[in-house]
């Protein structure tokens, strides 16, 4: 690996793109796969029938460029989305990562500057070195909060040109409160900044948690992102979008590349919002399972956070090399995600939160190594 990385030392890299590495989690192939936040539950028949039934019909044009503007799933998103949007309030693309990567294309780049507040969402820093935009970290407060008063202070003192905020955040699971959104896009009057509220794990918040679209009337400089990987079950068709207002949708067109969503992508999308009822049940499901994780690591004299997503972060370990390593000898993989005595894990199926739990609580109770 010395000898690749020193042979790429040698290309014409822009500056701030060297001595970087590749976003990614180990791909290790176990039996349960608890470590990249994916919807572990199988796409239901009656989804996987209509996927195949569209992208094979899709499949007769293929000779064709698809829809430059992807119309039709546009409009389904903001049917399903709700709250008055339409489609000129949409945009989409290849996950919710290239939504971001396209958004700090068109409102980022040299001499600009976008800032984050970890732990959160690690590739925003890769997102803002890849489009060369300078990445600012704020700080959180005790427990890994965000209050609004200290959110908006930070704001105004580093006046970014793009926030991001993550809601549920990733990697600690707990949702922000919109009055945090409210303040810092009023802090970012002064330097005329883009909010972006990341709500990829929306669908997983408990019952009564706001969503940011609610606050998108009246502010146009603020976007809200989603992502079909998760509730929709649709991490390898990569599907994300947004909503905004229209003109944000138009400023993401001068940098978009043209026919940028396939045709096959665009008529799996479709067919899986045709069946958003089966869907979301499984969402349910995926809900009463994290609650569980969250209940019984507390049982187990452990720390999880108060969850709003599909995982469960959790503190009071030790050693959590030592569980990472004896849940992937159990074949079990969740994330380590370099937060010193804490681990991260996805809420999968019944059986495979079983199979963690179990595991762990052995661990846990072998000796020194776990608590």
């Amino acid at each position: 690996m010395n000898e690749r990385l020193n042979r790429l030392a040698k290309l014409p890299l822009r500056e701030n793109l060297q001595g970087l590495e590749p976003y990614g989690a180990p791909q290790i192939d176990v039996p349960i796969q608890l470590n990249v936040n994916e919807n572990t539950h199988p796409l239901p028949e009656a989804v996987h029938r209509a996927i195949v039934e569209e992208v094979s019909a899709a499949a007769l044009g293929l000779n064709r460029y698809p829809d430059r503007e992807f119309t039709e799933l546009r409009e389904r998103l903001a049917s399903y989305l709700g709250h008055d949007l339409t489609a000129e309030n949409i945009w989409a693309a290849n996950g919710s990562n290239e939504v971001l990567q396209q958004i700090l294309q068109a409102f980022g780049g040299p001499g600009r500057t976008v800032m984050g507040f970890p732990p959160t969402y690690s590739m925003y820093p890769l997102l803002a070195s890849g489009t060369d935009t300078t990445y600012i970290a704020g700080v959180r407060s005790e427990g890994y909060a965000l209050t609004a008063a200290d959110a908006a202070e930070q704001v105004r003192a580093s006046a970014p040109n793009i926030v991001f905020l993550c809601s549920p955040n990733n990697p600690t699971g707990t949702a922000l409160g919109l009055d945090v959104v409210e303040a810092v896009y009023e802090a970012g009057v002064a330097s005329n900044a883009i909010v972006i509220v990341d709500e990829a794990y929306a669908e997983f918040a408990h019952n009564g948690t706001p969503s940011a679209l609610s606050l998108l009337p009246g502010r146009e400089r603020l976007i809200v992102s989603r992502t079909m990987s998760k509730a929709f079950a649709l991490a390898g068709a990569r599907v994300g979008y947004l909503a905004a207002a229209p003109e944000v949708t138009d400023a993401i067109r001068l940098v978009r590349l043209p026919y940028h969503l396939s045709a096959v992508t665009q008529a799996t999308a479709n067919a899986a919002l045709k069946h958003v009822e089966a869907l979301l049940a499984n969402v349910e499901d995926i809900k009463s399972q994290r609650d569980r994780i969250v209940n019984e690591l507390t049982r187990m004299g452990l720390n999880p956070a108060s969850s709003d997503s599909n995982f469960v972060f959790f503190g009071g370990l030790e050693n959590p090399r030592y569980i990472w390593e004896g849940l992937l000898e159990a074949g079990v993989i969740i994330r380590d995600v370099g937060i010193p005595g804490h681990l991260r894990v996805t809420a999968g199926t019944e059986a495979e939160t079983t199979a963690f739990l179990v595991r762990l609580e052995e661990l846990l109770n072998q000796g020194p190594h776990g608590h």
